[in-house]
């Protein structure tokens, strides 16, 4: 199921001047202390890109804003009929928070606010968005961050209402940027990769929002494999019997207790000439649904367990944009699929299991699935071949517990962890390091097996860091490896906020995309 999508371009016209049905414009907080220092009256300034707007309203744009309610605080939308003023009916002033000294504001402000406003906005048909955008080396950042913003703050999942709904305002059709010209280059090559990039966060939300009903592994393979093919990457899918001639013996064991049976997709971009001889591959845990098995979670939302294939919606989705953005380095795919579900077939605590790699999982607890699954991806992945190997999964409700459900946690060769970091600044999607402690390995010996699955000895607690030890018996010695658990993040259960929607998120489908990117650039 595809949601709509909302179309972005760029205008150099006066935004007084626009036919659009609304206008927005950015306004910053002010303090007492600024106020007494500019000599400016109220408690809002607007922010650049505004000026013609404001000179249409005799310079009382900011005091009827303030007498709406408007104070700046950052994704604040107040909306103010124009009456003919000036060509668009609307202006929407959304809020950047205090005036940044000397600077435009940072990328996520703008990112959120274009998100929140254009959201706001549903149910007009087009849209401008006059923000303040740097004319200095800052511009394509903050050009890109606006972008981003306004098509993510857009989506809508189609969903599966049966009847119209009066109220449902439909999602702003298309979005108008306005920039000093139109035509320049670089700024036309941040729309397109915007335009990119957002779509396959895009699918990825469709892919974790679809009920699990309609997306069990056969037909999320399907899904995933028709959208690489059409994108022209290299598509290979292994079905149940070739895992299990290919022992694939983790997936094997949490798919067998479903009717549904398991599937491996891997999907492989080439670069044109070879690139520059890196090798990246993703790794993205795809259970479709998650009861936890024999070992059964609570009843209470479980019907947010749709969202435990978050990790490989956003690897399926990154390979879609990495086949629009070419990068010049090599990116391989890797999307474990399974329904972990409770019956007579289902593996059990007290198995034994002998992985892909060829090491024996003692399993006590059958809700650990994912690191199973995951487990035979990675070592597929280490013996095709890689340099780099990024993994993400909403593994343990530990990272919940440990960082929140908008900071993802990292795990693995600490330089490569630390990029990690950097993309989820820059990309607006936080992550943070985390250790991998001895003790926690050491309390994962088996009496009958290599290593257990789990540590039984501290319960759940540490259970993030359970989850990433496990998964690094499984990477070779010579990879540079790096876990992110998602599972805050990967999902959004709260009202709409900035640009996320509730639901799927697409977390860290941008984060993958500039690692992929930054490997590219500098191996």
């Amino acid at each position: 199921m595809t949601s709509p999508r909302t179309t972005l371009s760029l205008v150099d016209t006066d935004p007084a001047e626009l036919a659009v049905d609304a206008i927005v414009i950015g306004v910053h907080s002010q303090t007492g202390e600024q106020a007494a220092t500019s000599g400016v009256a109220g408690t809002l300034l607007l922010a650049s890109g505004a000026e013609s707007i404001a000179a249409a309203f005799d310079g009382k744009l900011t005091e009827t804003l303030a007498l709406l309610g408007a104070t700046g605080g950052p994704g604040e939308v107040i909306k103010l009929a124009t009456l003919g003023t000036i060509t668009a009916p609307v202006v929407a002033a959304v809020g950047l928070g205090p005036e940044p000294s000397g600077a435009a504001p940072n990328p996520e402000t703008l990112r959120r606010a274009a998100g929140s406003v254009v959201r706001a906005l549903a149910g007009a048909s087009r849209v401008a968005l006059a923000l303040p955008l740097p004319d200095d080396a800052d511009a394509p950042a903050a050009l890109r961050a606006v972008a981003e913003g306004a098509l993510l703050g857009a989506y809508r999942f189609a969903g599966y209402k049966t009847r119209p709904q009066p109220a449902r305002r439909e999602p702003v059709a298309e979005v108008l940027v306005a920039v000093p010209d139109a035509t320049d280059s670089t700024a036309q090559a941040e729309v397109a990769r915007a335009t990119a990039v957002v779509g396959a966060v895009l699918t990825s939300r469709d892919w974790v929002n679809t009920a699990p009903n309609e997306l069990r592994p056969p037909a999320f393979a399907d899904a995933v494999a028709d959208a690489a093919r059409e994108a022209g990457l290299g598509v290979e899918v292994l079905d149940e019997a070739a895992l299990r001639e290919g022992g694939y013996g983790g997936i094997i064991a949490v798919g067998q207790g479903s009717e549904a049976p398991p599937r491996l997709v891997k999907l492989t971009y080439t670069p044109q000439g070879g690139g520059n001889g890196k090798r990246v591959a993703l790794v993205g845990k795809g259970i479709t649904f998650d009861t936890g098995g024999i070992s059964i979670k609570p009843a209470q939302g479980m019907w947010e367990m749709k969202s435990d294939m978050a990790g490989a919606a956003a690897v399926g989705a990154a390979m879609l944009a990495v086949a629009a953005l070419k990068p010049s380095v090599a990116v391989t795919g890797y999307l474990p699929m399974a329904e972990n579900m409770p019956s007579g077939t289902s593996y059990r605590p007290g198995d034994v299991i002998k992985m892909y790699s060829g090491k024996k999982v003692e399993v006590l607890n059958t809700d650990a699935e994912g690191r199973m699954i995951l487990a035979d991806a990675i070592a597929r992945a280490c013996e095709d071949g890689t340099d780099y190997l990024f993994e993400t999964s909403t593994l343990t409700g530990g990272q919940v517990i440990s960082l929140g459900k908008k900071i993802a946690g990292v795990m693995g060769t600490p330089e490569l962890c630390e990029r990690v970091k950097t993309a989820g600044e820059a990309t607006g999607e936080p992550a943070w390091p985390m250790p991998l402690p001895d003790d926690v390995r050491k309390g994962m010996d088996s009496d009958v097996a290599d290593i257990s699955q789990v540590n039984a000895g501290m319960d759940r607690a540490g259970h993030m860091l359970q989850g990433g030890v496990f998964l690094r018996e499984f990477v070779t010695e010579d990879v540079a490896w790096a876990h992110i658990d998602i599972a805050g993040p990967g999902y959004h259960s709260g009202e709409p906020t900035g640009y996320w929607a509730k639901g799927g998120t697409g977390v860290p489908v941008r984060t993958l995309l500039h690692l992929v990117e930054d490997v590219a650039a500098n191996g």
